[in-house]
């Protein structure tokens, strides 16, 4: 099969890529690589340096003729979003509307598309949230997901192209870059390592679902493999983890015993988030399989080898 990866030299979609062309895979990444990595991207995988934004995505994809489109690029800063709104809606609003226009026309059979599952939902009123919980995002990060999400139904009901929503709750491990995704774990466990003073934000009893890449990687895979599968799911964990216990697995992890600061909370993070991961585990037989302390070992062996 004919496969693009959007945003495939970043931290999640090279994940995907490779585990893709492991699998026999004619995989195409576009990447404009404003925050991906050229050495994150496999010697047999080709590579188009374009942006989702641009109308040469367009083309490329027409000229690839792909039979599945996994889109990952995105902006993902929540506190960038807050900052530059404009910005970030046309990234991930354009962005999203112009691959999958194209995606389209070129005649794709399934487009997997990276949604939030935290952020989408806003502060939560039921907790775990499932997939039919009142979406009132507090960023325009999460309304920009949202709003993607639509405009894909909408190119999905207009063609034969299914559709999936992947709401990712917080993903992490190795190879997440803690200067250009924003991830907590990454940016503490490389702070740690280096034996540099992290930050907590806010009172640090701010809750998150953390999700190890690998079991996200495997949900896209099961998305695309169970044809019947449409619409969205959440893929977390299920499980509440606030950041001092984060911080904590951290420490004991990296072996870290300075002190970790706190500071104002930012605008525009929502208090509590967790899953309700029923719906993929029913209708795409998927299960998270790797506990918090081994992705956080994994994440951090990961770090020590860069380092």
């Amino acid at each position: 099969m004919r496969t693009i990866v959007t945003g495939g030299a970043g931290f999640i979609g090279s994940h995907l890529a490779l585990r893709l062309a492991a699998v026999d895979h004619e995989v195409l990444v576009i990447d404009d690589l404003s925050k991906g990595k050229r050495e994150n991207v496999g010697a047999a995988i080709q590579l188009a340096e374009v942006s989702v934004v641009s109308p040469e995505v367009e083309r490329v994809i027409a000229e690839f003729r792909p039979d599945n489109v996994f889109h990952l690029a995105a902006q993902m800063d929540v506190r960038q979003s807050v900052a530059d709104p404009a910005f970030d809606a046309r990234v991930n609003v354009e962005g999203t509307v112009r691959v999958a226009g194209a995606a389209v026309r070129a005649g794709v059979k399934t487009f997997v598309f990276a949604s939030s599952g935290g952020a989408i939902y806003g502060e939560q009123e039921r907790f775990p949230a499932a997939e039919d919980h009142r979406r009132r995002a507090d960023s325009p990060y999460g309304i920009a997901k949202g709003c993607a999400e639509l405009y894909l139904d909408y190119f999905g009901r207009g063609s034969r192209m299914r559709v999936v929503a992947l709401r990712y709750a917080n993903v992490y491990g190795p190879r997440q870059d803690p200067h250009g995704e924003a991830g907590v774990v990454a940016i503490f466990a490389g702070k740690m390592l280096a034996g540099l003073t992290p930050t907590i934000y806010g009172d640090g009893r701010q809750t998150r679902d953390y999700v190890f890449v690998d079991d996200v990687v495997r949900a896209n895979l099961l998305a695309l493999r169970h044809d019947q599968a449409q619409g969205a799911y959440n893929i977390g964990t299920g499980l509440e983890t606030d950041l001092l216990q984060l911080a904590g697995a951290l420490r004991k992890a990296t072996g870290y015993e300075g002190e970790i600061v706190h500071a104002d909370a930012k605008p525009g993070e929502q208090r509590r988030s967790v899953l309700d991961i029923g719906r993929a585990g029913r209708e795409l037989h998927w299960q998270p399989q790797c506990d918090l302390d081994s992705g956080i070992r994994k994440t951090v062996e990961w770090f020590g080898g860069r380092r």
